[in-house]
């Protein structure tokens, strides 16, 4: 005896929102709509992204200043060592005996001391009335350019 296939449809059970009744009100279909969800998105994405840039600029004015404030704390620090340098400088024997030498007029045994006095201004100002009165204006302008 052929065996007789028996054929059996399958449904199988689907729970979806489509099979319960749906309220037919505004709000519910405006609550529902895809335009709400992506305007309360917008908006939660607006009221995170604020803060985020509100800090991030405030982090960059930071970082600059800390830059600003480490380059000063170098240049004092290069300025502090050419201080304590100039100080030992100073402390040494050879700052010493220089210093007394240009403002004692001191001088070592067995040296001699030239003096080179300057000229006096009286001279100086007979010499230009000299030349002021005997000599024209081209002589003179020669005389600063080739002389």
């Amino acid at each position: 005896m052929p065996r007789r296939k028996i054929h059996q449809q399958i449904h199988p059970r689907v729970l979806s929102a489509g099979d319960l009744p749906k309220p037919n009100n505004f709000f519910y279909r405006f609550l529902s709509s895809q335009r709400f969800l992506a305007i309360i998105g917008l908006v939660f994405l607006i009221l995170i992204l604020f803060p985020l840039a509100r800090t991030y600029t405030q982090k960059r004015l930071v970082e600059k200043e800390i830059e600003g404030v480490k380059k000063d704390i170098s240049d004092f620090e290069s300025t502090n060592q050419e201080l304590k340098d100039m100080i030992t400088y100073l402390e040494s024997d050879q700052s010493l005996e220089e210093q007394a030498r240009l403002n004692l007029n001191l001088k070592k045994p067995g040296e001699k001391v030239i003096v080179i006095e300057p000229e006096t201004a009286a001279s100086t100002s007979e010499e230009i009335n000299k030349t002021t009165i005997s000599e024209s204006n081209f002589v003179k302008w020669w005389r600063y350019f080739f002389d």
